[in-house]
């Protein structure tokens, strides 16, 4: 059997062909920050570490896309958000920068290269690319137009305007899926071969509300994406439980599914046009398990994966995940795929 690279391996389970394993899609950001040994507030401002980072972790463990993630502020930052980067934390906005009607009619879409901080995602990508980019699928990645309006707004009156402004809340949302669409554009001209599109709130809310405010923004969304011929990975973590029968509908080629989830009945709603990826626990399982619940945890996963599903956590591998027990995650997929490459 010969083994297929990353890229190889990733193209070849969307298309449900055979693979030698089922690919790794575990999510990377202060682990890899940690496993090279800098601060995250420094990650997540300079492209070369994240490069590095991500490099070191998808070859060290075996993960099978790299990835430019790092936090949800990067088109917030560029927008004109007051953005905070705490020593080894997560960027957050200080404040909202969007709280009345006049502040929204201030509000322009920014060209991602003029951003700061969206021109240094773009640069990892680029170099993602003049180094690897045969070898790797690169995951680019940008805000929905539900979590946007949320960094930008805060999430509490973005809640309460989903009854009491839906019209204001919408108009925010169209100029945040305007960015999303531009900052998705540059990534696939500099090389991303997925954008991956981070809707965490989404979550929050039901199937009444989720149709109305987040699905026609990430349809678009993902319809751009496909336009410029990359595919769409669609990150709402949490418990969408109830948004199962919808998503579908999203047209994205792989959705993450958190762990709060039953995993099968996740496959089996997706099928047979969209691609499952998940999921077992970050926290009790992956960052303060034994090696053996892990390995069972994601035996458990592969027990009930269609042959195009993605095996992975079901959202960000803690930073201060043991070696080992990532490690063993990959080691349990080589162990354990069925469908494989003869």
């Amino acid at each position: 059997m010969n083994d297929l690279s990353p890229k190889q391996r990733v193209y070849a389970r969307l298309a449900r062909q055979p693979v030698d394993r089922i690919p790794n899609l575990c999510i990377l950001m202060t682990f890899a920050a940690r496993r090279i040994g800098c601060t995250y507030d420094q990650y997540v401002q300079d492209y070369p570490l994240l490069l590095e980072g991500n490099l070191r972790c998808c070859d060290e463990f075996e993960i099978d896309m790299l990835s430019a993630i790092s936090d949800p502020m990067r088109e917030a930052h560029d927008l004109g958000a007051k953005v905070v980067f705490p020593f080894d934390d997560v960027p957050y906005a200080s404040e909202a920068l969007i709280k009345t009607s006049q502040d929204l009619l201030a509000l322009q879409p920014v060209q991602p290269d003029q951003g700061r901080r969206m021109s240094d995602r773009i640069s990892a990508i680029r170099l993602f690319k003049e180094q690897v980019g045969e070898t790797y699928p690169i995951l680019g990645w940008v805000e929905g137009a539900f979590a946007e309006a949320c960094d930008l707004h805060g999430i509490t009156e973005t809640m309460r305007d989903l009854v009491d402004q839906p019209e204001f809340l919408q108009d925010l949302m169209e100029i945040c899926t305007q960015q999303a669409i531009l900052f998705a554009d540059a990534q696939v001209d500099a090389g991303a071969d997925f954008i991956g599109i981070g809707d965490a709130a989404a979550s929050l809310i039901g199937p009444r509300s989720y149709k109305k405010f987040a699905l026609p923004y990430e349809q678009r969304i993902i319809q751009a994406v496909h336009a410029r011929g990359a595919k769409a990975r669609l990150h709402i973590c949490g418990n969408i439980s109830s948004l199962l029968k919808i998503l579908p509908e999203t047209g994205a080629d792989i959705i993450d599914i958190d762990y709060p989830v039953d995993f099968e009945s996740a496959v089996e709603a997706l099928r047979p046009t969209t691609a499952a990826n998940g999921n077992f626990e970050p926290s009790a399982i992956l960052l303060q398990g034994k090696v053996d619940d892990v390995r069972a945890a994601v035996q458990g996963c592969v027990s009930v994966s269609d042959t195009n599903t993605f095996i992975a956590a079901g959202c960000e591998v803690p930073r201060d995940t043991p070696p080992e027990n990532l490690r063993e995650v990959t080691r349990t997929l080589w162990d354990f795929s069925p469908n494989k490459l003869l």
